[in-house]
């Protein structure tokens, strides 16, 4: 990878508009772009550690392929999953009624297709937090650490009484980075980034990674800001209380590759922000145009 830098200016240019686009959104945030090839980069807040919930799947991924690329495990394995033993959800495996069996990757594109927290709850079993772990610190991502799956998660949700009321979440540990699963905005762009530069696995493993990354069903965060045809949005979203985020990989028809990591957080209980999802596909659009133009 060769290196460079956007220049102060514009990197400030940059930072200001994305601050103000996320003020008009009502959300406080933080990003981090990465130029994959160049290594430049653009950031706002991109240190602070968040609570990565759903995003932490992307993870349990990597893992999940790096272990297969070493031999250790075999993603086309096949796993029975009945009924009784899923974590609820709102997708995927977690609404079906009956018994399925499907491979370990087959699992893996549920879990980015649809966040199937069930498909999740099979993996993180099956792959361990502590090999999830040790991958990120291998990859050099020391700062991304898993503690909870999927269904622990809920359980913490709903042991609150009211996440209507602002007060109430103060006391919700998944909404705090020290007592849940974490990462950086800049660590997490960073793993995009070496899932694309076949730092994770190589050759067909890679690719298929890659692939799966590739087929989230949810478009109305990053993707909205990349309305183009030949534009391609890899990427994985994430959803707390308050909290809305996004990671993936914006591919260019002429070769370029951004990774790119936004975590926003409202004031605002509400389940429905328009605002806030969209304000992450504008976040990312203003990082990366800012990259191309260096």
């Amino acid at each position: 990878m060769s290196t460079a830098s956007v220049s102060t200016a514009a990197t400030r240019r940059a930072a200001a508009r994305i601050n103000a686009a996320f003020a008009d959104a009502g959300v406080t945030g933080r990003l981090h772009a990465l130029d994959i090839d160049s290594g430049a980069s653009i950031s706002v807040a991109a240190t602070q550690p968040v609570p990565t919930s759903s995003l932490h799947k992307v993870c349990l991924l990597a893992a999940l392929y790096r272990e297969d690329a070493a031999g250790r495990l075999d993603r086309t394995r096949q796993i029975d999953v009945s009924a009784a033993e899923r974590t609820p959800g709102l997708s995927g495996l977690a609404v079906m009624r009956d018994a399925v069996r499907l491979s370990l990757r087959d699992l893996a594109t549920l879990v980015v297709a649809v966040s199937d927290n069930a498909a999740a709850d099979v993996l993180w079993r099956e792959i361990g937090f502590d090999t999830v772990n040790r991958t990120m610190a291998d990859l050099g991502l020391p700062d991304t650490i898993a503690v909870h799956d999927m269904a622990a998660i809920r359980d913490a949700l709903l042991a609150t009484p009211n996440l209507a009321d602002p007060a109430a979440l103060a006391d919700v540990s998944v909404l705090n980075p020290e007592l849940t699963n974490r990462s950086t905005p800049r660590q997490l762009a960073e793993l995009f980034a070496a899932i694309w530069r076949d730092e994770v696995c190589t050759g067909e493993l890679a690719g298929e990674l890659r692939s799966v990354l590739g087929v989230q069903a949810w478009t109305h965060r990053l993707s909205s800001g990349f309305p183009f045809d030949d534009v391609r949005v890899s990427g994985k979203t994430a959803t707390l209380p308050t909290i809305r985020a996004e990671a993936g990989v914006i591919e260019y028809p002429d070769g370029g590759r951004y990774a790119v990591a936004v975590f926003t957080r409202a004031a605002s209980t509400a389940a429905v922000l328009p605002a806030a999802d969209a304000v992450i596909g504008t976040a990312g659009r203003i990082a990366v145009d800012a990259l191309r133009s260096h």
